[in-house]
């Protein structure tokens, strides 16, 4: 027996009644339940990086006017599918505003999360021509969407974009473009699991090819404005959110309320199509739509079937967090720079205990500091390291599951850690260099 400090018999039982291949294999939930369970067991906390869930209070802003709505007796009103008009106007503001962009209320349509966003994109897009196979996954990527395009029986095709930074790009993307075989391109900015963000030149690229080979590329801004290397912040002032859509008219964009506003249990999401994308016909979707249009397929095909509109009360929420962001009144950045603060002192913690950062430059520059990070150890791939860390009380995910080609890399999220766990996470990584350093 080895002494560990999570006690090793207790985590050696948990993981044989787990019944998984191996933790450095298993899914963020997997992982999550398992490392559940040993701390019920143990009564140890553990420092709990796997999940990607905000760490911060929801927006007061969006509690007080939910409550409101409730009041008003909104709970016994079925929502419109398209979403209200008060929210499809302030999301159209947001949009011009934060990303300086124009496109119309009508294009702007609140989701069930962004997760919903990306299914409805999935399911719509990818039926627009029948001789098309699916999406491209710039990776590495959230997880799930793949598991979206599998349960939607879509082909899709893949690429880890480490080596393939700045020109590179371009014939990369290409090789798979050209083959006439893909309808939509989707990637995280800044990205999940990496935290790698796209330069305005790479965006320029897969903008121009979305042109030349008319694909839609779908932009999952989870964590809007949160490469905190600049100031996002000031609604109508420059710099804006670097997006695609100052490159193509081809574009959907999914805006997550979960992280910028910490207003993930209300399952509130935006969806912004592009006027040129919502207004475009494609005879391939009469399929399976009455509708030709890809708008009136994507609201009253797809976003009725899944859902018949999204929950009444967080519209009322989330259209007086945009008011107050869009007007200067709240200024939604300055709240989650905890984020980058506490990635800023975690990798040093890493890095001074014989950690590397896997992902650590966009182009040449330093990656910045935020709600993720990706660390790995000499001489361990990714899956020992994880089975290896459970043991000292760290949990964390593998990058194997998200695409990356890195086999020794793993995912790190920074939301749940508290600073006062800093000095327990210090001592845990000590102990594991001590014990694992040749």
């Amino acid at each position: 027996m080895r002494k560990t400090p999570v006690d090793f018999n207790t985590v050696n039982q948990k993981i044989k009644e787990s019944n998984l291949e191996s933790v450095g294999k298993a899914s963020i939930r997997e992982i999550k339940k398992l490392i559940d369970d040993i701390e019920k067991a143990t009564e140890q906390k553990y420092i709990r990086m796997e999940m990607g869930v905000p760490g911060l209070p929801a927006v007061q802003i969006g509690i007080d006017a939910e409550k409101k709505a409730l009041d008003k007796g909104v709970a016994s009103i079925y929502p419109d599918i398209f979403g209200s008009y008060d929210l499809k106007n302030e999301i159209s503001r947001f949009a011009k505003l934060f990303l300086d962009i124009d496109v119309n209320s009508d294009s702007c349509i609140p989701t069930v999360g962004s997760m919903q966003g990306s299914f409805a994109a999935f399911l719509t897009l990818n039926r627009m021509h029948p001789e098309r196979e699916g999406t491209l996954f710039i990776d590495p990527g959230f997880p799930v969407h793949k598991q979206q395009i599998r349960v939607l029986g879509q082909d899709h095709q893949s690429f880890d974009v480490y080596n393939y930074r700045g020109d590179k790009l371009k014939a990369k993307l290409e090789s798979y473009l050209e083959t006439g075989k893909v309808s939509t391109i989707l990637y995280s900015n800044p990205n999940n699991p990496s935290w790698i963000c796209f330069t305005d030149r790479e965006l320029k690229i897969i903008g121009d090819l979305a042109n030349k080979y008319n694909v839609i590329v779908i932009e999952d801004l989870a964590y809007f404005g949160m490469d905190f290397r600049k100031d996002y912040s000031k609604p109508g002032e420059p710099p804006y959110q670097p997006s695609v859509a100052k490159y193509t008219d081809n574009y959907v964009l999914l805006i997550s309320s979960s992280k910028v506003f910490s207003y993930a249990g209300q399952r509130i999401g935006m969806m912004i199509i592009s006027n040129k994308v919502f207004k475009t016909r494609a005879p391939g979707l009469k399929r399976y739509y009455q509708f030709d249009s890809v708008g009136r397929a994507m609201i009253f095909g797809t976003l009725y079937s899944l859902s018949s509109g999204t929950s009444h009360t967080p519209q009322y929420a989330l259209t007086a967090i945009l008011k107050a962001v869009n007007s200067g009144e709240y200024n939604f950045i300055e709240v989650v720079k905890e984020y980058g603060e506490k990635a800023r002192i975690m990798k040093k913690l890493f890095i001074d205990n014989g950690f590397k950062i896997v992902y650590d430059k966009d182009e040449d520059n330093p990656i910045a500091d935020g709600f993720y990070f990706t660390f790995s150890y000499p001489g361990m791939d990714a899956e020992e390291l994880l089975n290896e860390l459970v043991y000292y009380g760290i949990s964390a995910i593998s990058l194997l599951i998200t695409g990356s080609e890195r086999k020794e890399g793993i995912r790190a999220c920074v939301s749940l850690v508290k600073r006062e766990q800093f000095p327990e996470l210090e001592y845990r990584l000590k102990l594991f260099n001590k014990d694992h350093s040749k």
